[in-house]
């Protein structure tokens, strides 16, 4: 009994120091200006969300019930920060992410938004010049993300990612630049400092949302619809139908139902360009760690027709899945080492960080067999998956 708890003590000491961010939690980021923070009046209807929908609290400002700089709450409005945000297109663009993906994501948001802000304060070069000779109540705004509202974004969203993968990003922005025919190409060097600052992919969607084709500022739109000429990974999401607007004088903000239908309709565009990498990962990284805790506990007293877990604890074995035909297990250089008790045809595939199957190492598989990823693909996180007959293992696996 002594050797069974500690070896199940080892076990979960093991699955927390490598637990690795589950690729069925989805996070996407939001930025911009007052459209983005949510001018709409929140009703009833908005008061009820799932839990499966969850924002990162990005303002340093906590007079929002529940809601801590830097912790994950379930997304009901505002989500923005707490001084005047309201109801916003993020608030329905996640809930319909939720209502239309598989019941096994979840999907989370950080939101930075400033009103009547250029997008030059998301410029991480230029920003504190901008904000530097701004009004008093923007500059209360901007301190509300500690006087750098890219740079509290790039924080929260690395943050993300120790839980979960970044998908994709929502933009509205551009009322304030509506005359400045360089936008295009300032939005473009924000997004690519975006990738390289969190190591994203080259296939981040980047979802633009137009104004609202009436009002001081509908000129931004001729701006909006140049987006897709910076970046194939570049979207708009049409306002057309919108004109209802919040009766702000100046008809820039749009109504509390047409924040919900603008949610809907970001939803639904990146629901269409991220197709299959919205479907989830056979299992997630915390399930697997959990199985791995209790497999490698019940392994330290018992062998597997053979194969023994005890042996494998001198070589770096980070983590393990055991099974009666045998043992998958990932060690701290990146490689997998599959075990079988028998030869066993399997299915192996190698999964990014993004659901997408990038390698493929199916085949007969006797005895211990080492892969080693480091050589085949670039450093990052993965999840690797083996299936056969008496044989079924998911396990992250870090590449360096």
């Amino acid at each position: 009994m002594k050797k069974f708890l500690l070896g199940a003590a080892f076990a979960m000491a093991l699955s927390q120091v490598n637990a690795a961010p589950d690729p069925n939690f989805h996070i996407y980021l939001a930025f911009g200006q007052s459209n983005m923070e949510g001018q709409g009046d929140v009703g009833q209807q908005d008061k009820t969300v799932d839990e499966r929908f969850q924002v990162l609290w990005a303002a340093d400002n906590g007079s929002c019930s529940g809601k801590t700089k830097g912790k994950w709450s379930t997304a009901v409005p505002p989500l923005a920060h707490c001084q005047g945000a309201k109801l916003g297109p993020t608030d329905y663009f996640g809930r319909t992410m939720v209502e239309k993906t598989d019941s096994q994501i979840k999907v989370g948001v950080i939101v930075v938004a400033v009103a009547g802000c250029s997008i030059q304060l998301f410029d991480k070069d230029s920003y504190a010049n901008y904000a530097r000779t701004q009004q008093s109540w923007m500059t209360q705004r901007i301190n509300t993300y500690g006087g750098n509202p890219y740079g509290r974004l790039i924080e929260m969203a690395k943050k993300a990612q120790e839980e979960g993968v970044i998908k994709g990003i929502i933009f509205h922005q551009g009322e304030t630049d509506a005359g400045d025919g360089q936008w295009p190409s300032k939005v473009k060097r924000v997004y690519d400092n975006i990738i390289k600052d969190l190591d994203l992919g080259s296939d981040i969607p980047f979802l633009a949302g137009e104004v609202l084709r009436s009002g001081v500022s509908a000129g931004a739109n001729n701006n909006i619809a140049k987006l897709p000429q910076q970046s194939k990974n570049f979207y708009v999401v049409s306002s057309e139908g919108f004109n209802q607007a919040l009766g702000d004088g100046q008809n820039v903000h749009f109504t509390s139902q047409e924040y919900r239908d603008f949610g809907k309709r970001y939803a639904e565009k990146m629901i269409e360009v991220l197709g299959d990498k919205l479907k989830p990962v056979a299992e997630s990284s915390s399930s697997a760690a959990e199985s791995s805790s209790s497999e490698v506990a019940s392994s330290s007293s018992h062998s597997h027709h053979g194969v023994s877990s005890s042996s494998e604890a001198g070589t770096g074995i980070a983590q393990a899945n055991h099974f009666a035909g045998g043992a998958l297990t990932v060690n701290k250089a990146g490689n997998v080492q599959l075990s079988l008790a028998k030869a066993t045809l399997l299915t192996v595939k190698i999964y990014s960080s993004l659901g997408k199957e990038v390698l493929d190492l199916s085949g007969n598989y006797a005895g211990t067999n080492t892969l080693v990823l480091a050589n085949r693909l670039p450093a990052g996180r993965y999840v690797v998956s083996a299936q056969g007959e008496g044989f079924k293992a998911t396990k992250p696996v870090m590449v360096k």
